[in-house]
């Protein structure tokens, strides 16, 4: 089994790599300053931003392996297991890490907007490819941090922490949005790679039915779907954002309420046409058609066929 380093807390990776401890709750690295470092397989607890300003060849990710590109940025959050296996090895590898932990933003607007950095969930293969002028305006902002936490006098800690922790949040803020802005234009440039994506993924949904999937696995979702399509289930959404405008739970909800209204229209019951989509139950199928036509399903099938 492959040696994993839990990493708790940010210190307990910048320790390991011999990185200056600098914060207990934030930490910047800069690769290009150490003098002895090893590869380490993590199992993170907080969250980290990686930019590699070399090719890094066979990392992990959860199950699969991947190759980082130059002024490729990763992200990871806490509950993934991501790098690479310690064999023993010094390295010397150049770039930039920032890591910190869930319990710097507690109770700020920050904290709040968290799940709306989707990348962070993103796989390896979807890592931001970023310009030199964006890896230069992240790497502007990781030296602002790093000099805030080295500034001030170190024998009043507690008091210099009260006024370092807004400013920290702050940074760190600023990082999270531009790394936003800059995956809405890797989104954007890629989309013409992805035009087939709408075909593949109504193929798909096709495919489910006619294979009788519903009956083993229920309604198909987001994940299924992305998994199928080998993308992440965010990095699947914020395509679909981007090339339709609406998201991908609501692409999958418009198929089942046209093809319930086919099955109605055909004659099958409201119930058979709930068992047929793979709804636990009719109630939750005639919510759903409900709330997309403006009318029940019984509602339609009079108006369809009036006595």
């Amino acid at each position: 089994m492959e040696k994993i380093l839990n990493v708790h807390r940010v210190n307990d990776y910048a320790r390991y790599i011999g990185a200056p401890l600098l914060h207990p709750l934030v930490s910047v690295i800069h690769y290009d300053e150490l003098e002895h470092c090893r590869h380490s397989l993590n199992n993170y607890d907080v969250y980290g931003l990686f930019i590699g300003d070399e090719l890094l060849e066979q990392l992990t990710y959860g199950l699969t392996h991947y190759d980082l590109h130059r002024h490729a940025l990763m992200c990871v959050a806490p509950g993934q297991i991501g790098g690479k296996a310690d064999i023993g090895e010094e390295i010397h590898t150049k770039g930039w890490a920032l890591l910190f932990d869930p319990e710097l933003l507690h109770g700020t607007d920050l904290e709040t907007r968290m799940p709306s950095f989707t990348y962070f969930s993103y796989n390896t293969n979807e890592a931001l490819l970023m310009s030199v002028e964006e890896r230069g305006c992240i790497v502007g902002l990781l030296e602002s941090i790093r000099q805030e936490l080295q500034a001030g006098d170190a024998s009043r800690q507690e008091e210099r922490d009260a006024h370092t922790r807004p400013i920290l949040v702050a940074y760190i803020g600023l990082i999270l949005e531009h790394v936003s802005r800059f995956y809405a234009r890797q989104l954007s440039t890629q989309t013409p790679a992805h035009t087939d994506l709408l075909t593949r993924f109504e193929r798909l949904l096709h495919r489910y039915y006619g294979d009788g999937l519903q009956h083993r696995l229920g309604l198909p979702t987001v994940r299924y779907c992305a998994q199928e399509l080998c993308l992440s289930p965010n990095y699947f959404g914020d395509l679909m954002r981007q090339l339709t405008g609406d998201t991908a739970t609501s692409a999958i909800r418009r198929f089942l309420m046209l093809r319930a209204r086919q099955l109605l229209v055909s004659g099958r019951s409201v119930g058979e046409a709930a068992e047929q989509l793979g709804y636990d139950y009719p109630q939750h199928f005639t919510r759903q058609f409900k709330a997309y036509f403006g009318m029940s399903p019984t509602v339609y099938l009079g108006e369809r066929h009036p006595r």
